[in-house]
């Protein structure tokens, strides 16, 4: 049995509603209009009316407003009671507030919503980082690597600790993975570097999002809303875009296969989206058209919200089969294009002028056109979006805190994880061949020292060889002379001297005078 219908928006002349059916939802849809023409109240009453359903949402707020959607609305006030009293609603229009979970990349104004380098994948990363195609190959050799030797890539210092890896050892990666060029190292660090003066190292790490967070129900089977605050990541628009694009993508890659289910499993809105086509390279476009033509079969409902349909491309715009249009402004021919345009993607209806409507439209009017039970587009018409149950606006700070603290994952994410990962075992390996290195030169001098003392006893052994060798010979060495005293020395001189005078005639004479005096006189002779 399907489901009651969703009862969006009426036309007060026809006076009947427009219903969105729960077993169509999953086939996606787009909300447009120019800036204050009623988007985000039409994406608060989706919101509300899927989870009264029972069907999880997910949204971003990009402008800060949709937290309104936990608190009841304001019966004072005078543009929502006025639109009831226009639509008839006063009997039955109830106001209340849904369930709803807080998130935040940052972590200031929500619970944690992180992810993880490696499932973010290299395709997202190259977009992220804005990198060539010689550089996206060497961020994806980088993931490679990283996978065969089986390195998480976490966060930030994960990627860079590994491209600086990449980069120390290309020329041994180079006959497995290909040609690693220093200037695309040096580039993708230079990108990853301004990525984290963005701000978006607070967007990879541990503990990743479980999935089953974002799609449960509270105690009255009510789909419980995340509401993403993308007010501060919008600033960084590749940033926001990338992360959204990976949210899908991971729901796609972890849900299973259900068919056509007679309501969906989860919605998820997509604000702001032409930022996530914004200078997209072609195989980036593919993947989101794939990623949006399969994950209907997984039971997941996507609704893009922009200011005009041409923001999309063909191939995804034609995907979207549940439409709301709000007002369009058409004061120059581009804009004049667009409203063609736009009117050229409804089912005609023959009552209905949809080019002259489109720039008519008033606050909170539409055009609108939903599938029917055969799936096929129903005749566009033009209606009013039934006004919210719940605050138009955000909460303050004090229910803000009060909602953050009162959910069941509170506490799960808030506390990051910093397991071990790529940048600790490299730096791990670092520190080990920096040990190894100074082992390695100790024990190279240790062999110098005991060579050179081998050399030293090798001589002294030798040298008392020779001298044993003597010894068994007979031999000895003579002893050293005495070395002379001073006064030895004076006696040697002068008795060298005294000998040399004896080979002269004056010394021959002071010889026999002296030799006189110590002999006396001579025998024989007398005075």
């Amino acid at each position: 049995m399907i489901p009651r219908v969703l009862q969006i928006a009426k036309s007060p002349l026809e006076d009947h509603f427009l219903d969105l059916l729960p077993a169509m939802a999953n086939r996606h849809g787009l909300i447009a209009g120019a800036t204050g023409t009623g988007k985000t109240v039409t994406l608060q009453v989706l919101a509300e009316q899927f989870s009264k359903l029972g069907v999880p949402v997910f949204l971003s707020d990009v402008k800060g407003d949709l937290t309104g959607l936990s608190q009841p609305g304001d019966p004072n006030n005078a543009k929502v009671n006025e639109r009831i009293a226009q639509l008839g609603l006063t009997e039955y229009f109830t106001r209340a507030g849904c369930p709803v979970r807080l998130w935040d990349v940052f972590g200031e104004q929500g619970h944690p919503m992180r992810a993880t380098i490696s499932d973010m994948g290299p395709l997202l990363l190259t977009r992220l980082l804005g990198l060539n195609d010689t550089q996206a190959g060497v961020l994806t050799l980088a993931f490679r690597v990283a996978d065969d030797n089986k390195w998480y890539l976490d966060d930030l210092k994960d990627l860079r600790a590994m491209i600086q890896n990449v980069g120390d050892n290309a020329k041994d990666l180079k006959t497995t993975y290909g040609n690693i060029s220093p200037a695309s190292v040096g580039a993708i660090q230079r990108a990853l570097l301004t990525l984290e003066e963005q701000g978006a190292d607070k967007l990879f790490g541990m503990p990743e999002l479980e999935f089953p967070d974002l799609m449960a129900q509270d105690e009255q089977g009510r789909g419980v809303i995340s509401i993403l605050a993308a007010d501060k990541l919008l600033h960084s628009p590749q940033v926001y875009a990338s992360f959204l694009l990976w949210l899908l993508s991971q729901l796609f890659q972890n849900l299973p296969e259900i068919g056509d289910p007679e309501k969906p499993k989860l919605v998820f809105f997509f604000d702001e989206a032409h930022l996530l086509f914004n200078d997209a390279p072609k195989a980036l476009t593919d993947k989101i058209e794939q990623v949006v033509r399969l994950i209907r079969s997984k039971g997941v409902g996507v609704y893009f919200v922009t200011q005009n349909p041409l923001d999309l491309p063909d191939s995804v715009l034609g995907q979207l089969g549940n439409r709301v249009q709000h007002a369009l402004r058409a004061f120059t021919p581009r804009d004049q294009k667009a409203v063609r345009a736009a009117a050229d993607t409804f089912r005609s209806n023959p009552k209905l002028n949809v080019t002259e409507a489109i720039t008519q439209l008033g606050v909170g009017e539409a055009l609108i056109s939903f599938l029917d039970v055969k799936g096929m587009p129903g005749i566009v018409q033009r209606a009013f979006i039934c006004p919210p149950g719940s605050k138009i606006g955000p909460v303050n700070p004090t229910e803000r805190t009060a909602l953050i603290k009162s959910s069941t994952v509170y506490g799960k994410y808030e506390i990051a994880v910093d397991r071990e990962s790529a940048f600790e075992i490299l730096k791990k390996r670092s520190l080990d061949a920096e040990t190894e290195a100074q082992q390695v030169q100790i024990q190279s001098e240790l062999e110098k020292d005991l060579a050179r003392q081998a050399k030293e006893r090798a001589a002294r052994e030798a040298e008392l060889d020779k001298e044993m060798a003597r010894l068994e010979k007979g031999q000895s060495r003579k002893p050293a002379a005495k070395p002379a005293s001073p006064a030895e020395d004076v006696f040697t001189s002068f008795a060298k001297n005294a000998a040399r005078s004896l080979g002269t005639d004056f010394g021959k004479s002071i010889s026999r005078g002296i030799l006189g005096s110590w002999l006396g006189p001579a025998k024989g002779k007398r005075r």
